[in-house]
Order: structure tokens, then C-alpha cells, then sequence
């Protein structure tokens, strides 16, 4: 009992890091969360809450402090940003597993009857199912982004992407249209799209837009990067990556971390512009 208490007190502690204002300090703390975590959930491996807090917290940590650094720093190191992504591989690979293992909690053989039937399996899920629906299928895409040369985990996309599609059914405006910000980069990039990609793409920014109520720099930078640089719209693009950077930190504390994120990848891409734009 005194583990399962401890173990809801660490799911449920995201906020103490997601209002932060120094993303540094929370990049120093987490690992150290992550694995007191990971203890945890092992005297109590069945733990719905921890599970989705360390598919969600490996996700973020992957992407925030892992992968946009190997961005950042591939023109100067090429091999240390090669080893920054191959590790942000498998922190997303990692968040995947605790994502299925969820899931697999919450319904019977999920993970093994995913792959047998995957429309069947996704039609029997409900809404308080999204979240771990959204960050499964994230991190196995983002996986997957990072390794196209890998034939076996390109293999899986449909899968993944089966997911995300499910989690935007149950529950289109979850987390402030996050799972329609997702959409917005993966409109631009997906094999099975049908229609105009950039008429997808801006119909679910329109919408993360509308539900986050503009304060979510995320979805701003998503475009741009996405949509703005495929139309080779350089001025659209510096006007949305402005609009993020000019977003109040305090407007929405439980997003500061994330905005301060997002802003500091939107200042690194105002300085591609020769690069992005011909």
C-alpha cells in the first residue's frame, strides 16, 4: 500500500516540472526521477499512473533535451549528434514499452493482440484511453522518424499510426488539442494521407490553435517548421516563429517548461533561414 501511495505521488507530480522556468535544472532532475520511477514500478509493476508517467516523461525528455540538441549541434559535431539521436531512439523505444505495458494493464494482451488485429483491438478502447493511445503512438513514431533505414521499425508506422488516429476519434480535443498539433507535422510527412497534406496540416493547426487558445508555442513552431518551410513561405515562417517567442511564460505556468522549450527551438530556427529557404 505504502508503494502504490508513493507511486500515485510520482505520477501525479508532472507539474512541479512542467511549470519550471529553467529548462536546465529540470534536465539535470528528471533522470533521477525517471529511474526513482522506474524503482518504484518495480514493487508495483501493474501501476497505471506510473506507467503513463514514464511513457509521457521519457517522451518529453527524448525530444526536449535529447534530440533538439543533436539538431542543434549537427553542424559542428556531425558524431556526437549521430550518438544524440541514436540515444533518443531508445529513450522513445523505452517510453513505448511503458506505454504498451499500460495498456496491457488496462486490457488483456493489448501489445500482443495489437499487431494480430489492429482495427478490432483500437475499436474496443474508450476515451479515458487516449492518453496512453497519444504517447504510445508518439514516441513509437518518433522512433520510427529517427531510424528510416530501419526496415523493421518502419514496418510498425501503420500500427502507430493506427493509434494516434484512434486517440483523435475518442477524444479529439484531449489535452488542448495536442493530439491535433501532432497531426500537424505528421500531415506533411505520412505515406497514407488522403487529400491536400497542407490543407490537413492547417486544418488541425487551426483547431490545436483554437483549443490551446494560442498559448501553446508547440504548435506554432510545428507549423512553421512543417507547413511554412514545404510552401517556402519565409515570411509566414518568421511570423509564426515570432508569435511563439512573444508568447508570456506566465500566461499558462503549466506550460512554461514546454514553451521555454519551443521558444528556444524557434530562436535556433530563425538562424536557418538560408538553409531552409532557397
Amino acid at each position: 500500500m505504502a508503494m502504490n501511495q508513493l507511486g500515485d505521488a510520482l505520477a501525479g507530480g508532472g507539474t512541479v516540472f512542467s511549470s519550471d522556468d529553467d529548462p536546465e535544472l529540470i534536465k539535470d532532475a528528471l533522470p533521477f526521477s525517471l529511474k526513482l520511477m522506474e524503482s518504484v514500478l518495480a514493487e508495483t509493476p501493474r501501476h497505471e499512473g506510473l506507467l503513463l508517467s514514464l511513457c509521457s516523461s521519457f517522451a518529453q525528455y527524448s525530444y526536449g533535451f535529447v534530440q533538439l540538441e543533436a539538431d542543434e549541434i549537427e553542424d559542428d559535431d556531425y558524431d556526437r549528434a549521430l550518438e544524440l539521436r541514436e540515444r533518443s531512439i531508445n529513450l522513445y523505444l523505452r517510453a513505448k514499452r511503458y506505454g504498451l505495458r499500460g495498456l496491457d494493464v488496462r486490457h488483456s494482451n493489448f501489445s500482443e493482440n495489437l499487431k494480430l488485429d489492429t482495427e478490432s483491438v483500437l475499436a474496443k478502447l474508450d476515451p479515458d484511453d487516449v492518453p496512453y493511445l497519444y504517447w504510445t503512438g508518439l514516441s513509437w513514431i518518433a522512433a520510427i522518424a529517427l531510424s528510416l533505414d530501419n526496415p523493421e521499425f518502419v514496418s510498425d508506422l501503420a500500427i502507430a499510426e493506427a493509434m494516434m488516429e484512434r486517440a483523435l476519434a475518442l477524444d479529439p480535443d484531449w489535452d488542448y488539442g495536442s493530439i491535433h498539433s501532432f497531426f500537424v507535422t505528421y500531415e506533411m510527412s505520412r505515406l497514407t494521407g488522403v487529400g491536400d497534406p497542407i490543407e490537413n496540416a492547417t486544418r488541425h493547426y487551426q483547431k490545436a490553435m483554437e483549443l490551446s487558445g494560442g498559448n501553446m508555442a508547440s504548435v506554432l513552431v510545428a507549423y512553421a517548421e512543417s507547413v511554412a518551410v514545404e510552401k517556402q513561405d519565409k515570411e509566414q515562417f518568421t511570423a509564426l516563429l515570432n508569435r511563439a517567442l512573444a508568447i508570456d511564460l506566465d500566461s499558462r505556468p503549466d506550460w512554461r517548461l514546454s514553451n521555454r522549450i519551443y521558444q528556444r527551438r524557434a530562436k535556433w530556427l530563425l538562424t536557418r533561414l538560408d538553409w531552409l529557404f532557397l
